[in-house]
């Protein structure tokens, strides 16, 4: 099907897999191979790769010990319509996550986007997995129907490496020096009601933002970023163009 002028399907994609903070998974049944669906809180890796903090003493969790295929549905959130908002259907496999760099990553991006999980992070049955993406079908709306690679959805941070291992100290100053930016951010550039914005991840696509009153936002950067001096840079320009957008001096 070809692709309407005003519609990028790529683009819906990956914002889908940064902004979603739960889907529903479907696994296949341990003993059965019949399908299970569960409504599942997710964060993403630096990739955009979703990230599920599960129990073993769930039935979803002891269906991916026996089976690591999974489907993931992720759709725009507080739609009116919920037929007419984009969704996406993500086919891929569960894999547990034991390497530290990529656990430790994985809890620090799952914590800014679930802060209650601190709760039961640290208990023996729960673990993190990533869900590998292999396809997605997009549905965006009528005439929208898509059907794409994880290439195509997913962040390339091969070239990255300085910039990622700067990642949790830049969140942290956003979140220390920087949260009236973020709010104009929100204001400014998506007409966003007041809240106490946070910054919860940074990629070399742009950066995630978190309210108090549990919405999400998504700032692309205009151009891609793979060093801590590009992402100051990149983050002071859209400043300086929020600022512009809102009637604020520089």
């Amino acid at each position: 099907m070809s692709q309407p002028a005003d519609f990028d399907p790529i683009a819906v994609a990956k914002r889908l897999l940064r902004t979603s903070p739960s889907g529903a998974l479907a696994t296949l049944r341990e003993g059965s191979s019949n399908p299970f669906c569960s409504l599942v809180n997710i964060a993403a890796m630096s990739d955009g790769s979703p990230i599920l903090l599960i129990s073993r003493l769930a039935v979803h969790t002891r269906n991916i010990i026996a089976d690591r295929r999974v489907s993931l549905l992720l759709s725009q959130q507080a739609a009116a319509d919920p037929l007419a908002a984009p969704r996406i259907s993500i086919v891929g496999h569960a894999e547990p996550l034991a390497e530290s760099g990529a656990l430790a990553t994985a809890r620090r991006r799952y914590l800014a986007a679930h802060p209650s999980a601190e709760l039961f992070v640290n208990f023996a049955d729960f673990s993190f997995y990533r869900i590998a993406i292999e396809n997605v079908h997009l549905v965006g709306g009528f005439g929208r129907i898509f059907d794409l690679s994880g290439n195509d959805v997913l962040t390339q941070v091969s070239d990255a490496g300085t910039l990622l291992a700067a990642e949790e100290g830049a969140v942290a100053h956003m979140n220390d020096d920087h949260r009236d930016t973020m709010m104009l951010y929100a204001s400014a550039l998506f007409g966003a009601a007041a809240a106490e914005w946070r910054c919860s991840g940074l990629d070399p696509e742009g950066m995630d933002m978190r309210s108090d009153d549990g919405r999400v936002l998504r700032v692309d950067f205009p151009q891609r970023v793979v060093t801590p001096d590009a992402l100051r840079r990149s983050l002071k320009d859209l400043a300086d163009h929020a600022r512009r957008l809102s009637g604020k001096p520089n």
